[in-house]
């Protein structure tokens, strides 16, 4: 898999969060790209569309994306998870990493730490 075939979701109630991590991931390569808005709509489309790699929200309406980590990962655990808020807590941390979120970014998201996640699944680690 290359970064042009990697399918990732975005979800994150904020539309300028979306855009700057979007046009982040463009930069890096990354252009299949989905967007969603609250947890539920997390969930919901992952199930359809199986992304390789979902950068959630944390603080969303309808579900949260502590609920929304849960929930994904009883579907697929092998789900790959990066957490994202700028309101994270040391609490928010531990429980996301606990539920199986595998990494945690403060947003604005920093595109060196986009790239390292990004090459860390492409090489299967």
């Amino acid at each position: 898999m290359t970064k042009a075939d990697m399918k990732i979701l975005i979800c994150d109630d904020s539309v300028l969060a979306r855009k700057n991590l979007k046009n982040n991931l463009a930069d890096l390569g990354c252009t299949n790209v989905l967007e969603v808005s609250d947890g539920q709509a997390a969930i919901d489309t992952y199930k359809a569309e199986q992304p390789d790699l979902i950068f959630l929200d944390i603080v969303m309406p309808v579900k949260d994306g502590i609920t929304a980590v849960k929930e994904i990962r009883e579907f697929d655990g092998t789900a790959h998870i990066v957490m994202l808020s700028s309101v994270g807590t040391q609490e928010h941390l531990r429980e996301a990493i606990k539920l199986g979120a595998q990494d945690f970014m403060q947003k604005p998201a920093n595109i060196d730490h986009i790239r390292h996640v990004i090459d860390r699944i492409l090489g299967g680690k």
